[in-house]
């Protein structure tokens, strides 16, 4: 998967990642540099959050991931 800097530093996830992650509108995530490579991490704060990931859908097949 490939995405574009956009003229502010913006990028846009691709909708595969986001829903694979649970992210939506305001998630938070961490951002790390490992050498040449930028390392994004889920920030995982409160009980909901850890729950809704445990219960996506693979997003392959549309059954729950275990």
């Amino acid at each position: 998967m490939e995405a574009t800097v956009a003229e502010r530093g913006q990028i846009t996830l691709p909708k595969a990642v986001r829903d694979a992650l649970g992210l939506t509108k305001g998630s938070v995530l961490k951002v790390e540099l490992d050498g040449s490579r930028i390392v994004l991490s889920k920030h995982v704060d409160d009980a909901i959050s850890r729950v809704r990931g445990k219960f996506a859908l693979d997003a392959g097949t549309g059954t729950p991931r275990r």
